[in-house]
């Protein structure tokens, strides 16, 4: 099976050596579980077609999905052909909120402010341990998506539409390196220091990003109509 990565924005300088965010999704799912292309859309790459791959997954970005960007309404444009055609797609992060947008729904910068660090989800009536690095909120949701996630912070953090959309806020592919290095080079100046300082402490948080690839995996796999 072929997942195509649309790449929707680029790591700090840095911390480039851990190569483009479809790289962290490779190493999320497995270099063999499916073989991959990437497109850099935050850099005007489009595939030509949905065709072009036999799912999709769009990755998180330093960028809003409400901006006025070029490549963001070809973007939307894209996962309305994909929800049509019926091709399984995942959203993560920036995925996340441009599938609700496209799709109908609502993005914001929260009110209450930042999620960053380790945070407690409940998918599915089960608890996991995952990366949050985010401002933005998808805060309605489409009509066409059941929540199946949340966390005291983020009522929408993990969003099911049928079984052809599977998008979730925080960020399965960041391990705690990547979250320091954000905290240091991303964070300062932006996100409160009494949040960057209890982020901090929560590194060593045991993460559960190996339980939501399966799911992801899962979702990319399942046999559908």
């Amino acid at each position: 099976m072929k997942i195509g990565i649309l790449i929707t924005g680029h790591p700090p300088e840095e911390l480039a050596a851990n190569g483009r965010y479809d790289a962290y999704f490779r190493r999320l799912l497995g270099e063999t579980t499916f073989t991959y292309e990437a497109w850099s859309v935050v850099d005007g790459e489009m595939p030509a077609s949905v065709d072009a791959a036999d799912g999709w997954l769009i990755t998180g970005s330093k960028h809003g999905a409400y901006e006025d960007h070029p490549w963001i309404p070809p973007l939307e444009d894209f996962i309305r052909v994909c929800w049509s055609a019926k091709r399984p797609m995942i959203g993560v992060c920036f995925g996340h909120q441009i599938i609700a947008q496209a799709m109908g729904g609502t993005v914001e910068k929260f009110s209450k402010g930042w999620s960053v660090g380790a945070v407690d989800y409940t998918i599915d009536g089960e608890t996991y341990a995952i990366n949050a690095w985010h401002q933005d909120q998808v805060v309605q949701k489409p009509e066409t998506a059941q929540v199946i996630g949340s966390s005291d912070f983020c009522a929408n953090a993990v969003l099911a539409y049928d079984d052809t959309f599977w998008t979730i806020q925080p960020h399965p592919e960041y391990d705690h390196d990547f979250i320091d290095g954000l905290l240091t080079y991303r964070g300062k100046g932006v996100v409160p220091d009494p949040l960057l300082d209890a982020a901090k402490i929560k590194l060593n948080t045991a993460l559960d990003s190996a339980k939501v690839a399966a799911q992801m995996t899962q979702f990319f796999k399942k046999e559908r109509a």
